[in-house]
């Protein structure tokens, strides 16, 4: 049943010769890695607002400013980011940028940066997809948390069937969204210049100011604005995906994603651009607490606001009981939703080139069945379902831990490409290839200037709203991965092959565990007689003297020729007695290899496993920290495990049949 399940969900097996079957063409590799970046529009401008408002409605004269900062440091990490695509195709982006050129250290802060950012991809774009949903379904707010758990749960099973399957499912909403927006953005514009602008719902209402927030100058005006930036910002995340997934990409690889990469950028300018743009028209108002809108219809303190895009929607299109005002909300949803993506591709591939680097367990570095890797998806979603259900699914309260991993790793990409392109001038005469090489260094030089001006403005702006979580976070993913590092590079020193060839053992000494005569028992000590060992020793512990009898008694019927040895268990200890003889006999043989052979039972139910085999996991457990000592199962099969077998197997199959 549970094997059907997983097939219904997860598809068939792809087999491994079909890899290149899943590479992606530009038209499904813009919604599979850039459906990020393009969301992030959609509530990008609301958190400008958001901050501005802090001090009423005096500071939203800043918007403009802010806004057109982001547009450049927009276009500029898109810039760098196809410098990165060509110099390193191998899909390692800005964790291989940085290691390759600002050694292994800087490459795995990078690293957790990166992955703090994609656990906050999933966890905001889908609380922020949900929002939506309620601007438009307001009775599902007080559902808020499950509904965001129930779409992580269909972001996971649909990213376990594979990226091009995701990809074609995730490609329509995508598109929809970006034709909705530059439809209502154009349709908008085009009202203003007849002389018809679109007025939001909220433009009469009057805003409170915070307290303290009011006749701000000066150094205070200042941080508000770096405050209003570093929230506008989220424009930006997701821009390095596509650097991450180059090898997803058909050939010419790294040409395709650069050249999605420029879609990708020009997009979101145009959105971001066309939607700020448009509710300073509308004279849109946002506040975190409804409470501070004076003219807010219903209760402020239970009923949410509309968000900034269904303003617009309802403003330009005629009010929020038409077909395009619904059709802007569930593409916005979608996108929003879908935005989840991003991470859920560029988490898994970045955690297998780690676990290929040994700084991440190597069980993230296997395919699954489906040719995704399978691990890394399922701990993102398990991570950023917990962080939706502990801060409750709230944007503005998640949006705090979002930006500073993301400019952590701008910033060291941009400064280990320049250092790249240095060492390309050292290498180079022509004088068309330096000044090409001189364009790219300016480039990200700039880069790497402006993303850490960034991240001061962000640590300092969101450090005690949230940020401090993510300082704390990163330091210990990074103490983590070298602790991985330094588990592998130690195990590997310990296993490797001392000169002189293959050790043989002087002798080998074989026990078999036995706790009653039947055919377990009795295939165990065949097993054991089969492989010759220098001694043979049944062994079992004295629990009752009535047993002890009746097994000896049987032993004697059934002449069995092997010694049957009785262990003295006065506290009913089986686990301390056989390890108190295994351990005797070790020090008596101590160049002599001892095979202990246990038999147990092979059950098709999950609720047999707690009726059987305890003694034996328990035994098992200990016998394998005992050096010098090797232990074999010799399972013996049930009737009830023929159900696991397969079907072509199973016909004249009898109970026991190994």
């Amino acid at each position: 049943m549970s094997i059907s399940l997983k097939r219904l969900i997860v598809g068939r097996p792809l087999s491994s010769d079909r890899l290149g079957e899943q590479m992606l063409p530009k038209r499904i590799a813009l919604p599979v890695f850039a459906s990020d970046p393009l969301s992030s529009v959609a509530y990008a401008t609301q958190e400008i607002l958001l901050v501005l408002t802090l001090g009423g409605l005096a500071y939203l004269h800043l918007a403009p400013w802010v806004a057109a900062a982001v547009v450049v440091l927009l276009a500029v990490v898109v810039l760098s980011y196809r410098q990165v695509v060509h110099a390193y195709p191998s899909g390692g982006g800005s964790y291989e940028v940085a290691s390759r050129n600002l050694g292994p250290g800087a490459g795995l802060v990078v690293a957790s940066a990166l992955m703090v950012d994609y656990v906050m991809t999933v966890a905001v774009s889908v609380a922020a997809g949900v929002d939506n949903i309620i601007s438009a379904v307001p009775a599902l707010g007080e559902h808020r948390v499950a509904v965001n758990l129930a779409f992580v749960a269909l972001l996971t099973a649909m990213n376990l069937r594979g990226v091009r399957e995701s990809g074609r499912l995730f490609a329509v909403p995508t598109y929809l969204f970006i034709a909705g927006v530059l439809a209502m953005v154009v349709t908008g514009l085009l009202q203003t210049a007849f002389g018809h602008a679109p007025v939001a719902e909220s433009a009469g209402w009057e805003v409170h100011a915070e307290p303290g927030e009011t006749g701000l100058t000066g150094m205070a005006l200042v941080l508000l604005a770096l405050r209003a930036f570093s929230s506008g910002c989220t424009a930006l995340t997701g821009a390095e995906a596509i650097s991450n997934g180059v090898p997803a990409f058909r050939p010419p690889k790294p040409r395709s994603a650069a050249t999605t990469m420029a879609v990708m950028g020009g997009l979101s300018i145009s959105m971001f651009a066309g939607i700020t743009a448009l509710a300073l028209i509308a004279d849109v108002r946002y506040v975190e607490d409804a409470c501070r809108l004076v003219g807010f219809p219903g209760n402020c303190a239970t009923d949410p606001q509309r968000t900034v895009i269904a303003q617009l929607a309802a403003a330009v299109f005629g009010g929020t009981d038409t077909v395009m005002f619904f059709c802007i909300q569930a593409a916005t949803a979608l996108i929003l939703i879908l935005a989840a993506n991003t991470a859920f591709n560029g988490f898994p591939l970045l955690a297998a080139i780690l676990a290929e680097h040994r700084y991440l367990p190597r069980q993230l570095h296997t395919r699954g069945d489906r040719l995704a890797f399978s691990n890394g998806i399922v701990i993102l979603a398990v991570v950023a379902g917990t962080l939706i259900y502990a801060f409750e699914g709230s944007v503005t309260r998640l949006i705090q831990l979002y930006i500073l991993g993301v400019f952590t790793s701008f910033t060291l990409s941009q400064a280990g490409m320049v250092r790249h392109w240095n060492r390309e001038l050292a290498d180079h005469t022509d004088p068309v290839r330096r000044r090409r090489i001189h364009r790219s260094r300016a480039i990200n030089a700039l880069g790497a200037c402006l993303t850490a001006l960034v991240l001061v403005v962000v640590l300092v702006t969101k450090f005690s709203h949230g940020a401090y979580l993510v300082v704390i976070a990163m330091p210990v993913l990074y103490a983590m991965m070298r602790g991985v590092r330094r588990h592998y590079d130690l195990v590997a020193r310990e296993l490797r092959p001392q000169p002189g060839g293959i050790v043989l053992p002087s002798r080998i000494h074989a026990v078999v565990l036995v706790s009653q005569l039947h055919q377990p028992t009795l295939r165990a000590l065949g097993y054991a007689s089969a492989t010759r060992p220098d001694t043979l020793t049944a062994l079992t512990a004295e629990i009752s003297d009535e047993e002890v009898s009746a097994l000896r008694a049987d032993w004697e019927e059934r002449g069995i020729p092997v010694p049957l040895t009785v262990m003295a268990s006065p506290y009913r200890d089986i686990t301390g007695s056989v390890l108190e003889y295994i351990t005797g006999l070790h020090r008596e043989h101590p160049q002599d290899l001892i095979a202990v052979y246990i038999p147990e039972y092979v059950v098709g139910h999950w609720w047999e496993h707690l009726l059987h085999n305890q003694s034996a996991l328990r035994l098992k457990a200990r016998l394998l920290f005992l050096r010098g000592v090797m232990v074999t199962s010799v399972p013996w099969q049930l009737n009830s495990s023929d159900r696991m077998q397969p079907r072509e197997d199973r016909r004249g199959a009898g109970a026991g049949v190994g």
